[in-house]
């Protein structure tokens, strides 16, 4: 059984940084890719970084490139979110997750196994 549960989120202020955490068990083999999506309030969820199932691959949403970095240790039992330059726009609910396969991918609807979330405040 795929579990997936986040860490590492709180309040913060602008210009800072935060790294996310992410504790993966419960795979069958390493093919599975990983991801990080995000849900602000009254907004959609949104893919935010992702990874390939050889770790080596990633995929990032236009808004973060060049201030997040997605990243995994321990051949992908702890996939990382280091978010720099932080900015009040990237308040919000933010989420690991994965799937079987190559990857990566930043379109959610790949993605069946869910973590339950980690709240990201940014202060102006």
């Amino acid at each position: 059984q795929v579990q997936l549960v986040e860490s590492g989120g709180g309040s913060v202020q602008a210009g800072g940084s935060l790294r996310l955490s992410c504790a993966a068990s419960g795979f069958t083999g390493s093919r599975y890719y990983m991801g990080w999506f995000r849900q602000a309030p009254g907004k959609e969820r949104e893919g935010v970084a992702s990874m390939d199932a050889s770790g080596v691959t990633t995929s990032y949403a236009d808004s973060v490139k060049g201030r997040f970095t997605i990243s995994h240790a321990n051949a992908k039992s702890t996939l990382y979110l280091e978010m720099n330059s932080l900015k009040p726009e990237d308040t919000a609910m933010y989420y690991c997750a994965a799937g079987y396969g190559l990857g990566p991918f930043i379109d959610q609807k790949w993605y069946p196994y869910w973590g339950q979330g980690t709240q990201v405040t940014v202060s102006s």
